[in-house]
């Protein structure tokens, strides 16, 4: 396989991934005559090169937009590097909790349904009608059911608190979520970009070819003329 010498690396690549200096848009190639003075539209680069100043480009750009990169922004820009992708699965979220968060999640989960306001309200209708008309009121727990309110109490105090802690878990993993979209916005953002980048790229590289294509159709074209000419 034919290969060429980068002039800006000086490693030898493939010839499929030979890019000429003209060919690449400008803002990139100042980012690349930054670290290479001497890069001008003589000289060629390869693809990979060509790739990694284009990702140095997008980072340069976000600094430039954003003022100094977040951990969430340098996130983005490292997926983009290392080609991972940034959607996390919602089960692994319920692999990592604790015990104790998973008994919260359950008791919130069962403290807001209807099964447990038809249970609850049932236990209070038994409890106030076996003192009040099985026991006439003189059981264990007469009027007013002092023991009643005290359970009650007991219950709301020990219940508050643990619906508390599902819904700030829950904020926590909402807040999460949001990160995780503006991230994924934010990378599919720069890689339309970058695919802009390489699409003209393309356009630019077959344009190229169509002209050499036509140069040469031309030289054949003089070459015929010449021949009847001399014919004639």
């Amino acid at each position: 396989m034919e290969k060429f010498k980068s002039d800006i690396s000086g490693k030898e690549f493939p010839g499929n991934e030979k890019v000429a200096a003209t060919m690449v848009r400008q803002p990139i190639y100042e980012v690349i005559k930054q670290d290479n003075p001497d890069f001008d539209d003589s000289c060629h680069l390869s693809v990979t090169e060509l790739n990694q100043y284009r990702e140095k480009y997008i980072t340069e750009f976000l600094q430039r937009e954003l003022g100094e990169l977040s951990e969430t922004e340098a996130k983005v820009v490292e997926s983009l590097k290392n080609k991972t992708l940034l959607a996390d699965d919602p089960e692994d979220d319920d692999a990592k909790s604790t015990f104790g968060q998973r008994v919260a999640d359950r008791v919130a989960s069962f403290g807001g349904s209807w099964t447990f306001i038809i249970i609850f309200v049932a236990i209070l209708a038994g409890w106030i009608a076996g003192n009040v008309f099985l026991l006439s009121n003189k059981g264990f727990d007469p009027y007013p059911f002092i023991l009643l309110n005290l359970i009650l109490s007991c219950v709301a105090a020990l219940q508050a608190p643990v619906i508390m802690m599902s819904q700030n878990r829950q904020g926590e993993k909402d807040r999460e979520k949001a990160q995780n979209d503006y991230m994924i916005n934010l990378k599919s953002e720069l890689e339309i970009r970058m695919l802009h980048e390489k699409i003209d790229h393309l356009v630019m590289h077959q344009e190229q070819s169509l002209i050499e294509i036509q140069k040469i159709q031309t030289e054949m074209m003089n070459d015929i003329l010449q021949k009847i000419e001399k014919k004639v």
